[in-house]
């Protein structure tokens, strides 16, 4: 990408500074991996006039999203609205205070993989705990960070050679930033100038300002653009439903994309380059966008002829999202760093990673021989119980497996019930990774305006009594501001049976949704 063209997004994203000042609601999700959705209708104010009592009958309503003025001493994501309030969690269902129950249809932000309440995982964390429960890794290794690493490297039948175990994907991104960067002053033949990094346009990476600084998402960078790092550029990503032509095929597009990120190595300067940044399926940005074949190759390639390092994202798409353990696994490439996340752990505790390859492993051990980089928390021993847990019963209950055939089911009937309604534009993912966007013409893929809060809306809906099902809300999906999503991603012992039922709740939540609001086509 020239320099126009960075520049217009940067124009483009100054501007939202001004554009939003009202306060918004965000999603509800696991505290490892914040990803911040905005709701562009945000409730209105309570009148002076309404009295408390009313307040207090509106809050018992299902759905209803009562102004939290004095009760609570957390800092929620909006402090203007109180959220519903969870009791417990079992399998594939949640339960509120008031007795409903909630299907997690995309467990928080694609993390319950397992579900909730699995005793097996409780037993490990417990007995870890009668062990010991925190490790100064300064000082200290224990059997079970041990363990899981091993597990890990094991898993990529040794194309990896150590892996690293923070405690969120924004920690994991900012990690392997700082690795990229000390391999390239390490290595034998030492090359200092490199500092810049290229990431993709509709992206996501983190919230911590060095992982924010790599996502390309521009409503989440808004607020902060002052602060974030300027030696991070961007390229188109392979978006085929809007990104490649109507006469261009699959080769065409990839050797295009290719070239824009070759022409991006050359404006800033090949030697100059640390890494090119993307998620193998991307998640929260896009809605489960997965490239077409070959892009990871084409990619790679262009990093090995500049000497670079690919770095791939798995925080939101890893760890048997997808079908394999590894996304990377089925795009015949290997990354020399990949982050991963949310499903390492399941939810059970704030945990995830950096794998590192043999290359970036082997610099670092004839050079310095140490990581300059380190968290309190890394490794914990806890922790690293419940996901050592967590991918044994993945492996043990063979369900990689499961997530292939209920991913094939729930794909199916998504696109059976929904492909038609006039505003769907299209659906996409891959093994139990789904997402749907909406349109306000499918002939011409336009978006709704972000004023209309669609995939807000329709969360927020889908999470009332009449349809009792949580599914994972997005915005930006066009241009980092309109466009709308929801990624439907259940755990990966879901059965038959419940995907029957995702599927019939959301397509009567998305028909409803529409004829509701009357802004159908």
């Amino acid at each position: 990408m020239d320099n126009a063209g960075n520049q217009s997004w940067g124009s483009l994203t100054l501007s939202l500074v001004k554009r939003f000042r009202t306060p918004f609601i965000q999603n509800v999700q696991s505290p490892a991996r914040h990803h911040q959705l905005p709701n562009p209708h945000p409730s209105p104010t309570p009148s002076p006039s309404r009295t408390q009592e009313e307040q207090s009958q509106n809050s018992k309503k299902p759905g209803y999203f009562a102004m939290d003025s004095e009760g609570s001493a957390v800092l929620h994501r909006n402090l203007q609205h109180q959220f519903l309030r969870l009791t417990h969690g079992s399998k594939s269902r949640l339960f509120l205070e008031d007795g409903r129950s909630i299907i997690d249809a995309s467990g928080g932000a694609a993390v319950a993989c397992i579900g909730h309440g699995d005793a097996r995982v409780r037993d490990a964390m417990a007995a870890q705990l009668d062990k010991v429960s925190y490790c100064s890794t300064m000082f200290y290794t224990t059997d079970v960070y041990e363990q899981l690493c091993k597990q890990l490297i094991q898993s990529t039948h040794g194309q990896m050679s150590k892996v690293l175990i923070v405690s969120s994907g924004s920690e994991a991104m900012e990690a392997a930033m700082k690795l990229a960067r000390q391999y390239f002053l390490e290595k034998p033949d030492s090359e200092p100038k490199r500092v810049n990094f290229i990431a993709r346009h509709l992206s996501y990476h983190g919230t911590t300002l060095g992982s924010l600084s790599m996502g390309g998402h521009v409503f989440r960078r808004a607020k902060f653009e002052p602060m974030l790092l300027k030696n991070i550029s961007r390229v188109s990503p392979c978006f085929a439903y809007r990104g490649q032509g109507q006469d261009e095929n699959d080769e065409a597009y990839v050797a295009r994309l290719a070239e824009e990120l070759d022409k991006e190595f050359q404006r800033l300067g090949p030697e100059t380059v640390c890494a090119f940044v993307a998620e193998p399926v991307v998640g929260a940005a896009l809605g489960c966008v997965p490239s077409v074949p070959g892009y990871f190759k084409a990619m790679k390639q262009v990093c090995e002829k500049h000497g670079a390092l690919l770095i791939l994202d798995e925080v939101m798409c890893g760890m048997g999202r997808t079908g394999t353990l590894h996304a990377w696994q089925q795009e015949d490439v290997v990354p020399d760093i990949q982050t991963m996340g949310k499903c390492l752990g399941g939810g059970y505790q704030p945990i995830a990673g950096v794998l590192v390859n043999h290359k970036v492993i082997d610099a670092l051990s004839q050079g310095s021989g140490a990581f300059v980089h380190g968290h309190t928390y890394q490794g914990h021993p806890v922790a690293c119980a419940a996901a050592l847990e967590v991918q044994k019963i993945i492996s043990q209950d063979h369900l990689l497996e499961n997530v292939r055939e209920m991913g094939k089911l729930l794909s199916e009937g998504l696109i059976r019930r929904l492909s038609s309604h006039p505003n769907v534009g299209n659906i996409r993912g891959r093994g139990l990774f789904w997402g749907i966007e909406f349109v306000s013409e499918q002939s011409t893929k336009k978006s709704f305006p972000n004023k209309a809060g669609v995939a807000m809306g329709i969360a927020e809906l889908g999470l009332t009594e009449s349809y009792g099902i949580a599914v994972y809300p997005g915005t930006g999906t066009v241009d980092g501001i309109s466009g709308d999503h929801v990624i439907v991603s259940p755990p990966y012992n879901t059965t038959a049976d419940e995907i029957e039922e995702i599927v019939g709740t959301i397509e009567r939540l998305v028909n409803d949704y529409f004829k509701e609001k009357k802004i159908a086509c």
